[in-house]
């Protein structure tokens, strides 16, 4: 009998409301999510300046994009201190 077999190796356990295994993966999906945002603002970011540099492209987008970067590296920032704290 391998570990996918042996009953009760559920890997996360049980996910209902409530539990420590419902939280844990709760807060994985957000940090997922605020790194998949932060990564899509910074590469927006470092295109609006290079479109920028080369006239090719407004430099507002480079600025918009670099005040939501910092925004939401804030907001990041926060979160995860908040979530330390508790």
């Amino acid at each position: 009998m391998n570990l996918r077999e042996t009953p009760g190796a559920s890997g996360l356990g049980d996910l209902k409301p409530g539990t420590k295994q419902r939280s844990q993966l709760q807060t994985r999906l957000a940090d997922i999510a605020w790194t998949a945002l932060c990564i899509v603002l910074a590469i927006w970011a470092i295109w609006g300046s290079v479109g920028a540099a080369r006239e090719e492209a407004a430099w507002a987008h480079g600025v918009v994009a670099w005040i939501l970067l910092a925004a939401a590296l804030t907001l990041r920032v926060r979160s995860v201190r908040r979530r330390t704290r508790l």
